[in-house]
């Protein structure tokens, strides 16, 4: 209903300038037929003087009568990622998490990607050792998604029950299992977030190590000094 009222405030306000300042011109005694006939040409010379305006006003016009976004929406148009404050002809604003606005000119918009249409889907990915029993795990993820499922404060924010898919990678220091749920629009992170609080608690109480990258740091200069004074003991036990 914003998104809709904006656009029809934006094109009643131009039909309203137009018509009133047409009639203004007319009581005071300026013959208008001139006028009303060079606003086809005025219009044709604007369309080709002003083509990047035109072609933002097209694409605003299709971008809301298609339903694309809307009023209160988090979309991604590429370098700007935000909630939808205001959707007119030509540009549309959004407001970044850090609290950036931005203006992007509707006919810039090549893609767009909406988070926030029907329902969104929050994804983790928990990393355990290599010596965890992988079995063992997955059975406690579907046991903390099975809690979360029932518990009262959640049920209004889950569309379906979490569901665990196994393994999704073997990495360098762990192996990753994945368990995915089905949620209302935005409300992906407020669960996934909470999602990870009670794996966390969950594994630390069945011992189900999550681990931290492991490397091996080489001093190169004290394994050169190392190697020097062993070819300096070599040499002293040969003379000797």
């Amino acid at each position: 209903a914003q998104t809709m009222g904006s656009l029809l405030k934006s094109i009643v306000t131009g039909l309203l300038i137009a018509i009133i300042g047409t009639m203004m011109l007319s009581e005071v005694g300026v013959n208008i037929a001139p006028i009303i006939a060079s606003a086809g040409i005025v219009g044709l010379a604007l369309g080709f003087g002003a083509q990047s305006l035109v072609k933002d006003f097209l694409s605003g016009i299709f971008m809301i009568f298609e339903d694309q976004f809307g009023v209160g929406d988090v979309v991604n148009v590429g370098e700007a990622i935000g909630t939808v404050e205001a959707v007119s002809l030509r540009v549309t604003r959004l407001r970044s998490l850090d609290g950036t606005v931005w203006y992007v000119p509707n006919g810039e918009i090549m893609r767009v990607g909406n988070l926030s249409q029907n329902w969104s889907r929050a994804v983790i990915d928990v990393g355990i050792a290599y010596d965890s029993d992988v079995v063992h795990a997955k059975k406690v993820l579907a046991e903390v998604g099975e809690s979360l499922w029932d518990d009262d404060d959640f049920r209004d924010l889950l569309i379906e029950q979490p569901e665990v898919t196994g393994v999704e990678g073997l990495g360098a220091d762990s192996v990753d299992l994945r368990i995915m749920v089905k949620t209302a629009p935005l409300q992906n992170w407020a669960v996934a977030r909470e999602l990870r609080q009670r794996i966390k608690a969950r594994f630390d109480a069945e011992g189900i190590e999550i681990p931290f990258a492991q490397r091996v740091v080489w001093h190169r200069e004290e394994t050169a000094a190392a190697a020097e004074l062993a070819a300096r003991e070599s040499r002293g036990s040969d003379d000797a």
